[in-house]
């Protein structure tokens, strides 16, 4: 077991409408004050503006990385002011946390509530409306700094100061990074997708689209036009 973080801020939220259409949204979080209670769909009051891609079980609570928001900075100057923790719709937010180091099937204790790493967030339209500005969900996504989800493993309550500490490690390879290198890639190697789809913890959906991937590349290698592009 070591400590890796602490909680900075937590948020939950309501809905609110999404200019300039109206979409119903839950990216405006607001600041728990005192404890939240965490149960097996993630922290109670939190809601979801489409419930069919946010929240349910494997995506129960968001963390998103506070050193994320320099770089979003950088590239969305007019808004910098608007870009701080909170503002991408994300639950948890702390430093020394990143894509880079928090990795797939992590089991992390925070406050009472056991956590377990279940897959990356995938970023979507909704975070362009919410600052006003094109290709921002684009560059999330390109620069791989979308955060992450976690499952409840036993709900509890947590605040924030809470440590953030790694009981268990699945893997040492596959980090929320090291997903998006292999899921983004043009032609990921077939043993690449397996080990991926493979890691304990990680959603059945993306489990299921990994696989169904390998599937359609094999078949594609092994069939005539595959084999032989120029024919």
């Amino acid at each position: 077991m070591a400590t890796i973080s602490n909680i900075e801020h937590l948020f939950a939220g309501g809905l609110k409408s999404l200019e300039p259409e109206g979409q119903r949204t839950g990216i405006y979080k607001r600041r728990v004050r005192g404890t939240a209670r965490v149960e097996t769909l993630g922290i109670v009051g939190d809601e979801h503006g489409d419930p069919r891609v946010h929240g349910g079980a494997e995506k129960a609570v968001h963390h998103y990385a506070a050193e994320n928001y320099l770089l979003l900075g950088e590239a969305f100057q007019q808004c910098v002011e608007s870009l701080v923790p909170g503002s991408l719709g994300e639950n948890i937010s702390t430093h020394h946390m990143t894509e880079r180091d928090v990795y797939i099937g992590d089991v992390y204790r925070v406050g009472s509530v056991v956590l377990q790493v279940s897959q990356p967030r995938s970023p979507c339209w909704k975070i362009n409306h919410r600052f006003g500005v094109e290709r921002m969900s684009m560059l999330v996504a390109q620069t791989r700094i979308t955060g992450w989800y976690y499952r409840v493993l036993k709900p509890g309550n947590m605040q924030v100061g809470d440590d953030i500490v790694l009981l268990e490690r699945h893997t040492q390879r596959f980090s929320i990074e090291q997903f998006w290198q292999v899921q983004m890639s043009h032609r990921p190697l077939l043993d690449d997708l397996a080990e991926l789809a493979a890691v304990p913890g990680l959603a059945l959906e993306w489990r299921r689209r990994l696989d169904q991937r390998a599937t359609w590349l094999r078949a594609r290698a092994t069939s005539p036009a595959g084999a032989n592009p120029g024919a």
